[in-house]
């Protein structure tokens, strides 16, 4: 059987893996991935845990990196899941089996978003480790945190109306209530370590570069091995889906599509292409660079196509048939909302559309 390797070894061959290929990408593990309560190792003191989450993604990836410090021996972790007893109960399996005896030294977040720091909290005060994060990550999740509102914000319903949502859609929301987010993310500590982007943080015998990106959140933190040629993109490159680029209220006039197009040529830019890309979500693969083109070309087609569809006035909700290839029920309504909101204003701050406001107070977009 044929041995998985990149032409220089940069991940663990092992005969069992066949390598499988996409859409120009090839997975060099061939599907295989770490079971409940497993670890597995993907390069040299690199290995990989797999957390369920509910909804579509199915699945956050979460990355162990051979470290010490004064204490001793142990690893620092990228990502720790969300907070609900299922995960927790994951941990534990993983640090009496197959991490038996081992500390955390670090809690890395890669980005403030649930299912990635949501038991980040717990990592630290259990293994007594710093929080490691970028300030724009950090920030946001603390205020996330601290709004702790029970009924949803006026303005946030009227932001809602502009979009087009009616009014049993606006009232199914609200009586999810407002403030989620700190229940599905534990209390972080108060102080942490801040990651700027260019710098190298040494972890273990591995030279890790922080590299931001934005778009999907403020100023998510990938990290590069160049020598090892590893990077762990979190969220800001997925192999098989895009990910979720949103136009919210917190900044509604942001421009987060036109952050993430530059993101993409940063990456370009700074990450050499024969990587190995470690996703928060799906498989390990190789080819970085195509996959960075398929997203900025994707997206852009998308503009394209959405500037045809506003030769007559149409609203956010009027312009998902044209963004998604899914019904979008109340479930995920607000990210499709988000996503829509984020190609308008892109092709507003592109001069090819001009939003304009009704009696009714709904938003509508018609090409210039």
């Amino acid at each position: 059987m044929a041995t998985a390797r990149t032409p220089d070894a940069a991940f663990v061959a092992d005969e069992s893996f066949v390598p499988t290929s996409h859409k120009g990408l090839t997975y060099p593990f061939g599907g295989k991935e770490p079971g409940d309560g497993e670890v597995m190792q993907v390069a040299p003191g690199v290995r990989w845990v797999r957390l369920n989450v509910p909804g579509p993604l199915k699945h956050i990836n979460c990355w162990l990196i051979d470290d010490s410090d004064a204490r001793g021996d142990g690893v620092a972790l990228v990502d720790a899941g969300m907070n609900r007893t299922e995960t927790r109960e994951a941990w534990k399996s993983v640090f009496k089996g197959p991490l038996a005896g081992v500390r955390v030294t670090r809690m890395i977040g890669t980005h403030f978003h649930p299912d990635h720091i949501g038991l980040a909290g717990w990592m630290c005060d259990h293994h007594q480790a710093p929080l490691w994060m970028t300030r724009g990550e950090w920030l946001t999740a603390q205020m996330l945190v601290a709004d702790a509102r029970p009924e949803t914000p006026q303005e946030v319903n009227d932001f809602r109306r502009g979009c087009g949502w009616s009014d049993e859609q606006i009232d199914l929301a609200a009586a999810r209530g407002w403030s989620n987010f700190g229940r599905i993310v534990r209390p972080m500590p108060l102080s942490y370590r801040r990651m700027v982007d260019g710098e190298t943080i040494t972890i273990g015998a591995r030279a890790w570069r922080v590299i931001t990106g934005s778009g999907h959140s403020p100023e998510h933190a990938c990290l590069l091995d160049e020598a090892g040629k590893v990077f762990i993109a979190g969220d800001q490159v997925l192999p098989r889906i895009s990910p979720n680029v949103s136009l919210g209220i917190t900044e509604p006039d942001a421009d987060p599509l036109g952050e993430w197009f530059d993101s993409i040529a940063k990456l370009k830019r700074e990450v050499p292409p024969d990587v190995l890309t470690l996703p928060g979500h799906g498989d390990p693969f190789l080819h970085l660079h195509t996959r960075l083109d398929a997203m900025d070309r994707e997206h852009r087609s998308r503009l394209d196509e959405l500037e045809v569809f506003l030769e007559e006035p149409r609203r956010v909700v009027d312009c998902f048939g044209r963004l998604f290839r899914r019904a979008i029920g109340q479930e995920v309504l607000g990210m499709a909302t988000g996503e829509a909101m984020a190609h308008l204003k892109r092709l507003e701050v592109e001069g090819r559309a001009k939003r304009e406001t009704g009696s009714d107070g709904v938003w509508r977009w018609r090409v210039t």
